[in-house]
């Protein structure tokens, strides 16, 4: 029986990645999920904001490393998919957005492609107790089911 609203169409399994520790873990989650359920796996990365840079005007001297290491991180995800025998059929694509609240970026790649779950590291950083940790505020929108990874 497919979810109300998702008719007969490919499932989809979201899942953001930072390239922390937890984000990876989550990847890694996401993987065999999207492999057990033969659905699409779409990899978020949103660009880190640079408070500094920002007050001081010059983020955009960092937005050229941004990309990069956006690009390593998706060269990183082919080649260790490639590795794994079973993973190797799986379809999935990654997105990277623009500098912005990462919770908005993966809300709004979910909504876009109709999401069946999103997974998310769990939040690790100070900053979490400033605006809630990701997978918290996730869990609050209630439009998909969020696994936490720890």
């Amino acid at each position: 029986m497919s979810p109300p609203g998702r008719g007969d169409g490919a499932r989809v399994v979201v899942a953001g990645l930072d390239d922390s520790d937890s984000s990876w873990h989550a990847v890694a989650y996401a993987v065999g999920l999207a492999r057990r359920q033969e659905a699409l796996l779409v990899l978020v990365h949103v660009l880190p904001a640079h408070p500094i840079a920002l007050l001081a005007g010059a983020a955009w001297l960092l937005a050229g490393t941004d990309v990069t290491a956006a690009d390593e991180l998706r060269g990183r995800v082919a080649a260790g998919l490639s590795c794994m025998t079973e993973a190797r059929a799986l379809r999935w694509e990654f997105v990277v957005l623009p500098v912005g609240d990462p919770v908005a970026g993966i809300a709004h790649v979910a909504d876009e492609r109709r999401a069946d779950t999103v997974v998310v590291g769990a939040s690790h950083t100070f900053t979490h107790r400033l605006g809630g940790a990701t997978g918290t505020r996730l869990i609050k929108a209630g439009r998909w089911p969020v696994v936490v990874v720890p």
